[in-house]
């Protein structure tokens, strides 16, 4: 993929280099020119530019890039940056940092962010992934909450311990899209059995998280 990054400083830098290793090409765009570090991320291409401005964007040739990640440290930029991208560039993918998590309601469609990233929600999930069992425990929202991804533990009392998935009567709009048992990442099948501990991450509607966890607790049977 073609990657623009708005945003240079250490989020931005961290986040070109990880794509960089993964075979991407990347484009960081950054307004201070005392951010703009060439050695620091030798393999991206760099512009020095204001990403507010449809001109500047328009030189940098943003329609060309498959995903706009917004990722200055102002929620205002990141949400005009967002705009512009989808609204005048038609970028397929935006994704967008939430600096202040009082701001994360404005990150929508609307503004044209796909995906929004706050830190602070993203190490609280992981906080709560880590510990707990038998809850459902949502760790990224898609589209606003269109599609959520979530994961739920199966605990030591469950009833679905020894017996296939495919009998697991999973709510409408509920995708199970892996098993984490141990060191191990199983590709769900209907005739997989469950175990106690499996760590089953699913996409889901908000809709029906409460009545996944009723499916998959210990009094569903």
């Amino acid at each position: 993929m073609r990657v623009a990054i708005v945003g240079a400083g250490a989020v931005g830098r961290s986040i070109a280099g990880e794509l960089l290793n993964n075979g991407h090409t990347v484009m960081l765009i950054e307004k201070d020119g005392r951010k703009v570090r060439t050695r620091a991320v030798p393999g991206a291409e760099w512009v020095q530019a204001d990403a507010c401005e449809v001109s500047s964007l328009e030189e940098a040739q943003l329609a060309t890039c498959d995903v706009v990640v917004a990722a200055t440290g102002d929620d205002k930029a990141n949400l005009v940056v967002s705009l512009l991208a989808k609204t005048e560039f038609a970028v397929n993918r935006v994704v967008a940092r939430v600096k202040d998590p009082r701001n994360e309601w404005l990150y929508t469609e609307a503004w044209g962010v796909d995906v929004a990233v706050s830190t602070p929600r993203v190490l609280a999930a992981l906080v709560e992934e880590a510990v707990t069992v038998g809850d459902v425990v949502r760790l990224m929202s898609f589209r606003k909450g269109a599609a959520n991804l979530v994961e739920i533990t199966l605990a030591e009392n469950t009833p679905w311990a020894g017996r296939p998935l495919r009998e697991v009567p999973l709510p409408r709009e509920t995708v199970l899209t892996a098993m984490l048992r141990g060191d191990r990442v199983i590709t769900p099948t209907p005739d997989e059995p469950l175990e106690v501990g499996d760590e089953l991450l699913f996409v889901t509607h908000a809709d029906v998280e409460e009545q996944l966890q009723q499916v998959l607790s210990p009094t569903a049977l």
